[in-house]
């Protein structure tokens, strides 16, 4: 068994978001039960991209998140690293000497839709035409547009505390939101669960790559905390999670393209992969569902689904999106 060195505390970067630092505390929790005594000293990191409020696209998109404390890790600051591995860009390799040596078990991965503090509706079908939609991804834009194109979705960021202040306007922002859709986990996360009204089906809104679950990063060559981190890994997330990001690589989709995937292992242990690549309006858009053959593995897998993507027309999709 793999025992931390006593004289040696354990660095976790992650970003200052209050959301990022429940998410941390857990991580930190979870290995002082597997490694008790361990020393841990958490180190908060304010990305470029968490002070920007503009498109991430214009400063090289939402892998900005985690470039900066991806860095601190390579240079040797900190020693291990918790990333949303939503925010982890699919379309370049690791950083050179990165390893994710653990995921977590798999977190809530529906979306949900908030309304403002005192309104009665419940529902999208609630919205009248012409209703504006905050959301930050183009993934859940593309996907509501898609079944309610009256509808105005509109862009916001910040910390989730921000962004409902925002949607009950406690902060002032350009224009009055009538709905907000967030993930379900952060609300969990955050104790704000009670704030979510409709709560999508994976079948109305198939989630991001990678949503729901927190991966453990350190260096290749760090041993003890690779085997640290190893004692505390989730083995079905792990599979589920390589054949969504094996489908991700394969598309080489950029931070603007509306991608999503959802794996998941059925009762019989067999894994089921589904992906969708949309237009920004959702008008146009490419569906496969693959479930995996003898071998299961999970990387054959979702090299598949990507496979199918592309003969069915994503690249012409994905290319036609600017970024």
């Amino acid at each position: 068994m793999n025992h931390f060195p006593a004289d040696r505390t354990l660095r976790i970067g992650t970003r200052s978001s209050p959301m990022a630092l429940a998410q941390s505390d857990q991580v930190a929790a979870l290995l002082r039960k597997h490694e008790p005594g361990i020393s841990i000293e958490i180190v908060p990191v304010t990305t470029e991209a968490d002070l920007w409020q503009g498109d991430l696209a214009a400063l090289g998109g939402k892998g900005l998140f985690v470039k900066q404390i991806d860095t601190m890790l390579q240079r040797g600051e900190i020693d291990m690293a918790v990333h949303c591995l939503k925010d982890v860009p699919g379309d370049v390799p690791m950083p050179e000497g990165l390893i994710f040596a653990a995921y977590l078990p798999r977190d809530d991965v529906r979306d949900v839709l908030l309304f403002p503090e005192g309104s009665s509706m419940q529902t999208l079908d609630d919205l009248p035409p012409g209703a504006t939609v905050a959301t930050s991804a183009v993934r859940r834009k593309a996907q509501i547009n898609r079944v309610r194109p009256d509808l105005s979705v509109v862009r916001v960021r910040g910390a989730v505390g921000t962004r409902i202040d925002k949607l009950d306007g406690r902060k002032q922002i350009d224009a009055k939101l009538d709905a907000m859709i967030l993930a379900t986990s952060g609300l969990e996360r955050l104790g704000l669960a009670h704030r979510g009204r409709q709560v999508f089906s994976v079948d109305e809104m198939l989630p991001a790559v990678g949503a729901g679950v927190l991966g453990l990063e350190c260096r290749r060559d760090d041993g003890t905390v690779a085997g640290l981190l190893t004692g505390v890994n989730d083995e079905k997330t792990m599979s589920e999670a390589t054949a969504e990001r094996v489908m991700l690589h394969g598309l080489r989709g950029h931070c603007n393209s509306p991608i999503a995937g959802h794996c998941i292992t059925e009762p019989d242990g067999q894994l089921s992969l589904r992906g969708m690549v949309f237009s920004r309006d959702g008008s146009k858009f490419v569906h496969a569902h693959i479930w995996g053959e003898r071998t299961n593995d999970p990387a054959t897998l979702g090299a598949r689904v990507s496979a199918e993507l592309l003969r069915q027309g994503a690249r012409e999709i994905i290319v036609g999106i600017p970024h």
